[in-house]
């Protein structure tokens, strides 16, 4: 892959997942802000673009090999989504919970500017992500599933009439969870803990730093890849039958 300046950030992400490294090393959004060309990115970071794209080529040299996901089933991708990112979520989030009503406990008069709004901030998002995997495993997941194992003629979405708009409301759910895992970067200051913070303090900046990480991954997969073929599948499958009803 010969990856251009002109390419949209999030395009070369879909098309070559080794890069994603280098793009959350410099903090270039991939997901949900991913759809403006490199170079445009580079320059609202002050970045140099000739460097990024040189750690971009190198980066992919070095990539191991994995499912492209591009061309796999949808049914493969959907089960790597849940159980790469939904199922490890449902059991993170509780914790990380936990550990932050410790933190607060503790450090919550000494920092109540940064760790009173972390707190409001990470719980909404954690109702928020719950709610909206929920969804995803029991109407969207399956509904795409459904579409995907279908005759060309005899097709269905598993009781949804289209997918254009549960696919909007989830990506619109999406970008409400990127904007709260920044605010929580920024409350954090990048996620650095105070020098006499105790391993809890600690532990906790290094597990938001790691959700953060997982959830553009996470999103990324779903916004850029099984979001995209799926909807383009049900116009194929939409086509395919009102061509045979014209014939």
């Amino acid at each position: 892959m010969q990856i251009r300046p002109d390419m949209l950030v999030a395009q070369i992400a879909a098309e070559a997942p080794a890069t994603i490294k280098i793009f959350q090393r410099h903090q270039l959004e991939f997901c949900c802000g991913g759809r403006i060309p490199l170079a445009e990115a580079c320059a609202a970071s002050g970045l140099d673009a000739e460097v990024i794209l040189a750690e971009l080529s190198a980066a992919l040299g070095e990539a191991p090999d994995s499912p492209d996901w591009q061309q796999a089933p949808l049914s493969e991708l959907i089960a790597h989504i849940q159980a790469t990112y939904h199922e490890p979520l449902r059991d993170e989030l509780p914790r990380l919970s936990a550990m932050l009503a410790k933190v607060v406990q503790r450090h919550g008069q000494r920092l109540p500017e940064t760790l009173l709004p972390l707190q409001a901030t990470f719980d909404s998002l954690h109702r928020e992500l719950i709610d909206h995997m929920a969804k995803e495993d029991r109407v969207l997941f399956p509904a795409v599933a459904a579409l995907e194992s279908s005759a060309d003629g005899d097709w269905t979405i598993g009781g949804l009439g289209s997918l254009d708009q549960p696919i909007d409301v989830m990506e619109a759910e999406h970008e409400a969870a990127g904007e709260a895992l920044a605010r929580m970067r920024r409350l954090t200051g990048g996620y650095a803990p105070p020098e006499d913070a105790c391993p809890t303090f600690r532990g906790l900046y290094y597990g938001l730093a790691e959700l953060e990480r997982d959830m553009h991954q996470h999103v990324h997969l779903e916004n850029h890849i099984l979001f995209p073929r799926a909807a383009q599948l049900a116009r194929e499958r939409r086509q395919g039958t009102h061509g045979q009803t014209a014939h």
